[in-house]
Order: structure tokens, then C-alpha cells, then sequence
């Protein structure tokens, strides 16, 4: 009987290890390279709501089953706790909805019970994307918050730009559990605090937007403008641009800032953040006081809530002629101490209207800060540019490209994890950008993605079958695991000249993954598709079911001494491909 498995290939001549999941029997074990260090990874897809530890081989060695319908993002905490984002119908609460749009977090136990919830949803705010856990035990999480087309005006927002759902600016809040349920907000951080606008000199934030970079500009370049006809219609079969807009200004939309990730630095006490709508990081001081937050004074660094430092689009800020780097980035962070490049920002570059063509890129930045954590100012008094340290991107560029979601991270042996989320992706490099490991979900879809058409709502539309706006249990759980049914793929791309295609899913050749899995990296050949082999540039196989929600918003890896793992038992289990084989069939879980 043929059984998935998982197959490590390691080529001595240029150490290469690739992990794959294939259709074949268990015949085999070779080691992986050296380069590889013995890990787990957490793994989290947008649409399930369970979370797996897996090894380098693709073996469950721990899982959680919660009963809650997926957030964007899951952590490991040390003390062996699952932190997770989730959502009480997937997409938003009928005022704010989109990608990313949760309400809830909570916390499991490593036996899977769970011991903490804290909702955030309502009328006038509503959590989305990710969060991140404190020292102290606090947690910060992202949230929009709903301001009327009268109230973003009287901000200095143009009229032309905002539609009668107002606008949803970002803000971050700090919550301190307080188990079971609940939790108390003991500091918050608001975008609405700190705005600058040029077109009406009358309201008390007029300024030139150039010359006050700490501000933020209400009225900077739109994100969904910028949009091509095709990427719309990709982001919005992934949930994105539900928001309602009127026809003839179809470039009107609420969420402007799309913040989707948050950072901290302990040593700096400092809060850094991904704004997808401005295709910038942030750096906010967190150890300003409530009233502080709201200003431009006080805090260690005496600026209040206003931008330590902003980097990666100046025209944002107003300013000219001057080269953007960030494309639509996600899952900014610090390279944490134990880790070559500690201090450097890490961020996955997605790439999305990068000039040239749309490709990805893992960029590592230095940014200009002193040991005090000020940054330095250039001449004409803007933030001094981050130094680009480090940065991945495939071979052939194009060939790596997710849209959407993703993340990197650096590991302790200097290698960097890249989780190129869109095609449910995970892989792992060397700072000569050689890839050593590399693990692709079953039935992992590509661009534009694993949804039905129509993405997460009719998704969610499917299963509330009596059209309540919310899941009951029984509706809940009917929602497909990862691998489940989905969208035939498109037949696989043409490989590049030497790159046999591959079966059963399209091969990696001059456009991105196609649903149904991967190809060979260049060089390496491939067994035949069906209809037989490719050779030099030959096509690939039909690809296969995409399961929908099968991508992956950021992965986690950790070594065997966390402090999570410890008294606890990692024995392999299923192969991750064949517990998704039985979810798929309808079979039960399998611990």
C-alpha cells in the first residue's frame, strides 16, 4: 500500500539537504546535513484550528486540539503553554472585517485544556493578526479601532479617501491575564494620537508632513490604490478588501495601517511594528505612562508616543525621490541575543508591487541606534537609513514569491527559517543562502492561494449553515483540517532548462509553486508527472486539491533544551502528511 512519507535527499557535493513529502512507500533514511540542527517547529495553518510540533522529519511529536476557529498565529511559551490567536467567525464581527480579523485570545496548557480567554471584539474595536507575549507575563496584541467618516475628517483626512465606514486606525494594547477568562488593559498605544496632516491649517495638527517624521501622515500613499486589478482580485479570495466600498471610488478602504505584526525588545523597551499599509516598521516607546502614550513628550526617550524611528517607504512620510525597500513585509522582529545578527531587525520582505516584478526577499537591517536606544536623524533631520545587513532570495527570483502572510526567523546556528506562507512552505538556509531543510504541506497550494473562490467568507458561508453569523459546535466541526478539499490546482508551470518536472504538483520553475506541491530546486531532477517525464523545460504535472486555509501565517522552531520540552514527551508520532491524509477522510485525530 503506498503511504506518504518523508523523504531528506542530501546531495555531498553541495551539502544540500531538501525535505519532502511525497507519495511513496518508507524504504529509506538518510541524515540530513550537518547544517541542520535537531529541532521543532510549530505549526499553525490559517485554517485549522489546531497547532502541531513537528521534527526535521515531518513526525508529530506534540499537538494541540482546541475548539475555537483559527486567528492568524500561534506561540510556545516556556513554560510548555500554547498562545494562540483565534476568531469567533473568521472574518470580523460585521464592522471591521478583512484579513487577519480575529477578537480572541487564548491559552492552552500542553494537555490541550484551556486556561485562559480574552475577547476584543465588539462595535468600536476588534483584535486582528498577530501578538506577542511580554517577560512579565502581559501580552501585546494588535487591534482596529473604528473612527466615522466625520471624525476622520476632522482629523485632516482627505474626503475623497474615506467612505462611510470611516476609517479603522491600529492601535496596541497590553493585557494582563486574568485567568480563566478576561483580562485588564494596562497600557495602550493609538495611532489617532499621534497623526500630521498638510490640507487644512486650521486643524491643530496641521504640519509639513516631511518635516515631522515622528508623525504619521492620514493622508499618505494608499495601499489599495496601489493595487493592479489582479492583486485585488488575489487578496480578496483570501479575505482581504471585504470592507464595503462604493463602486465608483473603488480605492476607498478603511484599513489604512494594516499593522500585522508586533515586536518587543526587552533591553530597549521599545515596540516594533509591521505596517503593511504604508510598507514600513515602526519603533514606538513602550515605557511611556498612559497619558505619556497619548503625547510627544515623557518616556525614556522623551518623545511620548510619537515614532522612535520609521524605515522602508519615505514617500509615507513625504518624501521624494528617495528608494522604498519594504514591500508589503511581514513578521518584523529582533534577532534575540543567543543568534548571529542579535540586535539586527529581521523581517520577511513579501514583495508585493516591488519595482522589477514581485518576488520575495528574508532581509536583515542594522538601524541606526545607539547603545542609549536613540536613533540617529540625517541631515535634513528624517531617520538615518537602516543598513541592509543580510537577505535571501531564491535563485531565480520570481520563483520564490508569497503575496500574503509568511515569516523568517534566525536560528542559533546562524541558519535563517523561511516560512513562505502563501504555498505553505517552510525552509531553512545558510547565511551563504545555501537551503539545508525544507518542508512543504501536504497539498500546499500556491498564488493566489488554497481558499474557494471567494477565500474565508464563503468558507465561513459554507459552514454556518443556518446563516446566524456565528458557528455553533457542530458547524465548527465540519471546518477542514489542512489538506482537506479544496480548488483543483492549475497544471504545473514549465520547469527552466535542466529542471525535469515533477509530478503530482507543479515544479519550481519560472513562476511561484502552483496547488499540489513542490518541485525539485534547480539542479536537482525530478521523477516524471504524469504523461511522462519533462525534460529541459518541460512541463510539470497537473496540480493536485488544494486544502483551503492550508497556508501558514509564521512558523517557530525551537531546540530540544527549551525550557517548554523540559519533563516532556517529544516521541514521534504520525507523519504529518498522514495524519492530514486521515483528517482529510474524516478519520479521527490521532495523538
Amino acid at each position: 500500500m503506498s503511504r506518504r512519507r518523508v523523504t531528506v535527499r542530501c546531495l555531498m557535493g553541495g551539502l544540500t539537504a531538501i525535505l519532502l513529502l511525497s507519495s511513496c512507500n518508507r524504504e529509506e533514511s538518510v541524515e540530513p546535513a550537518p547544517a541542520v540542527r535537531e529541532a521543532y517547529t510549530l505549526l499553525s495553518t490559517v485554517g485549522s484550528p489546531n497547532a502541531y510540533l513537528i521534527d526535521k522529519e515531518g513526525r508529530i511529536v506534540h499537538q494541540w486540539e482546541t475548539n475555537s476557529l483559527p486567528g492568524q498565529t500561534a506561540y510556545l511559551l516556556e513554560n510548555g503553554h500554547l498562545l494562540k490567536t483565534g476568531s469567533k467567525n473568521m472574518q470580523g464581527n460585521g464592522v471591521f472585517s478583512g484579513g487577519g480579523a480575529g477578537g480572541v485570545v487564548e491559552e492552552y496548557d500542553w494537555d490541550g485544556q484551556r486556561v485562559w480567554r480574552f475577547e476584543y471584539d465588539s462595535d468600536a474595536h476588534l483584535l486582528h493578526h498577530g501578538l506577542t507575549p511580554l517577560p512579565n507575563g502581559n501580552v501585546l496584541m494588535i487591534a482596529w479601532e473604528r473612527k466615522s467618516r466625520e471624525e476622520a475628517i476632522a482629523a485632516g483626512r482627505d474626503p475623497n479617501l474615506v467612505g462611510d465606514q470611516g476609517m479603522w486606525p491600529d492601535h496596541i494594547i497590553e493585557v494582563a491575564p486574568t485567568p480563566l477568562e478576561g483580562g485588564r488593559v494596562v497600557w495602550e498605544w493609538h495611532v489617532w494620537d499621534h497623526l500630521i496632516q498638510e490640507i487644512d491649517p486650521a486643524l491643530p495638527n496641521y504640519g509639513k508632513v516631511a518635516e515631522h517624521p515622528e508623525r504619521i501622515h492620514v493622508n499618505p500613499p494608499n495601499w489599495v490604490a496601489s493595487l493592479s486589478d489582479a492583486q485585488r482580485e488575489e487578496l480578496g479570495a483570501l479575505g482581504y478588501l471585504t470592507a464595503a466600498q462604493e463602486p465608483e471610488r473603488r480605492n476607498v478602504h478603511p484599513d489604512w495601517n494594516h499593522i500585522n505584526a508586533v515586536a518587543y525588545n526587552a533591553e530597549l523597551d521599545q515596540i516594533a511594528l509591521s505596517v503593511l499599509g504604508l510598507n514600513e516598521i515602526w519603533i514606538v516607546d513602550h515605557s511611556t505612562a498612559a497619558e505619556e502614550a497619548k503625547g510627544s513628550t515623557g518616556g525614556r526617550y522623551g518623545k511620548g508616543g510619537d515614532l522612535l524611528y520609521r524605515w522602508g517607504n519615505p514617500a509615507a512620510h513625504g518624501v521624494k525621490n528617495k528608494e522604498q525597500t519594504l514591500f508589503a513585509q511581514h513578521d518584523v522582529q529582533w534577532i534575540p541575543a543567543e543568534s548571529p545578527g542579535a540586535g539586527n531587525v529581521l523581517l520577511f520582505n513579501n514583495g508585493r508591487g516591488r519595482p522589477g516584478g514581485d518576488y520575495s526577499t528574508v532581509d536583515e537591517f542594522e538601524l541606526p541606534v545607539a547603545a542609549s536606544g536613540e536613533y540617529e536623524l540625517d541631515a535634513r533631520g528624517s531617520f538615518a537609513p537602516a543598513k541592509l545587513i543580510w537577505s535571501y532570495e531564491a535563485p531565480d527570483k520570481r520563483s520564490f514569491y508569497s503575496p500574503n502572510v509568511s515569516g523568517s526567523q534566525r536560528l542559533m546556528n546562524g541558519n535563517t527559517l523561511v516560512c513562505s506562507g502563501a504555498q505553505g512552505r517552510i525552509f531553512e538556509v545558510t547565511p551563504e543562502k545555501r537551503a539545508v531543510w525544507e518542508f512543504a504541506l501536504p497539498n500546499a497550494g500556491g498564488v493566489p492561494g488554497l481558499m474557494p473562490a471567494g477565500g474565508l467568507r464563503n468558507l465561513f458561508s459554507m459552514l454556518d449553515t443556518d446563516k446566524n453569523g456565528s458557528l455553533s459546535e457542530e458547524e465548527f466541526s465540519k471546518l477542514p483540517g489542512p489538506g482537506g478539499p479544496g480548488m483543483p490546482g492549475p497544471p504545473g508551470m514549465p520547469g527552466p532548462q535542466g529542471m525535469p518536472g515533477r509530478g503530482a504538483g507543479g515544479n519550481r520553475g519560472s513562476m511561484p509553486p502552483v496547488p499540489g506541491g513542490f518541485g525539485p530546486p534547480p539542479g536537482m531532477p525530478g521523477p516524471g508527472g504524469p504523461g511522462g517525464p519533462g525534460g529541459p523545460g518541460g512541463p510539470g504535472g497537473p496540480g493536485g486539491p488544494g486544502g483551503p486555509g492550508n497556508q501558514i501565517f509564521r512558523v517557530a522552531q525551537f531546540s530540544p533544551d527549551y525550557p517548554a520540552f523540559k519533563g516532556k514527551d517529544l516521541k514521534p508520532g504520525q507523519f504529518y502528511s498522514d495524519h492530514m491524509e486521515v483528517r482529510r477522510k474524516g478519520g479521527p485525530n490521532v495523538r
